[in-house]
């Protein structure tokens, strides 16, 4: 699948993919400590997504890092050339990739409040757009997303469950969507096969994770 070339889904919710830059997703649980990462992106601050250990481990000398504005000091004495702290519902650019930031927050439950303005990057790469939701109830806002691919969390409890994902796929109405989020903290393999099996007709969907 083209559009997915490059693309490794690490373990929970974390994404490293490979074009021209090397770049990260909440990288967690890293094996080793490759440290070749030219861009990191983390979606908010809990462990499994904001891991400073595995920061430490991908980044190389020089890398920038993407964290929600209010964590952006934590990390200024970190050998990167810049630490972006970003917000909701603007537009950015790191090492010639621009990306836009769009709200992640539950709707009904207490583990990531809206007022915490943590986010989901849409980033652009060779002429095609990927949407990583984060940690997010299908709230009102994807309902204005535009991305060719999009990686949806669907494990539940924290976020939106496998159903609910697809859901919010289908009203994306991306070219591919790919379920993350399950495995490890919360979810199951079960889970991305029901995410799979919901997704309207012209979808295609692939899970990365090796079982």
């Amino acid at each position: 699948m083209e559009l997915l070339k490059g693309f490794t889904h690490l373990t929970h919710a974390s994404i490293r993919f490979e074009r021209d830059k090397v770049i990260y997703i909440d990288p967690f649980k890293i094996d080793g400590a490759p440290k070749d990462a030219d861009i990191i992106f983390c979606t908010h601050d809990h462990f499994d997504h904001l891991s400073p250990g595995d920061i430490k481990k991908v980044m190389k000398p020089g890398a920038i890092l993407v964290v929600p504005k209010k964590k952006a000091k934590k990390f200024k004495k970190y050998e990167l050339s810049e630490v972006i702290g970003v917000e909701p519902f603007n537009e950015y650019e790191a090492q010639g990739i621009k990306f836009r930031t769009v709200p992640s927050y539950n709707l009904d439950k207490k583990f990531h409040k809206k007022k915490k303005n943590w986010v989901g990057y849409i980033i652009d790469v060779d002429e095609a757009s990927y949407y990583f939701a984060g940690d997010t109830d299908y709230i009102p806002e994807m309902d204005e997303i535009e991305a060719d691919v999009v990686f949806l969390p669907v494990g539940g409890t924290y976020t939106m469950n496998a159903e609910e994902a697809a859901k919010a796929a289908n009203s994306i109405k991306p070219k591919v969507a790919v379920p993350i989020h399950f495995g490890t903290v919360v979810g199951a393999r079960e889970d991305a096969e029901t995410f799979t099996k919901n997704l309207d007709q012209g979808i295609q969907s692939k899970i990365l994770l090796e079982s």
